[in-house]
């Protein structure tokens, strides 16, 4: 039914504005080493790597190496963050009247 619908596009939106919220809380808290080591956890063996739906990202940025020890600190920093600029963007929650 209509209301269902429109519940869960509002859940959905709350559910992106509080990643966006996180995403920007981390990037002003963290090192850009921080962030990268949670973006790329060391396995057991203490070895990193990127999983398949980072190459994307990588490609993106214009990074050709595919083993995290292997890059520079300007292209860690521009894999693990963002930089979504708070000043410029916004994005509105949800408040659903009929939430009870």
């Amino acid at each position: 039914h209509l209301t269902g619908d429109i519940h869960a596009v509002g859940v959905a939106n709350n559910l992106l504005a509080a990643a966006i919220d996180a995403r920007l809380f981390h990037e002003k808290t963290q090192s850009d080493e921080a962030l990268f080591k949670r973006l790329c956890p060391a396995r057991k063996n203490g070895t990193q790597f990127f999983a398949k739906s980072m190459h994307r990202r990588l490609e993106k940025l214009g990074i050709t190496e595919r083993d995290p020890a292997l890059l520079t600190p300007e292209e860690r920093s521009a894999f693990a963050r963002l930089d979504i600029d708070d000043d410029k963007i916004t994005w509105r929650r949800v408040v659903d009247m009929n939430d009870r």
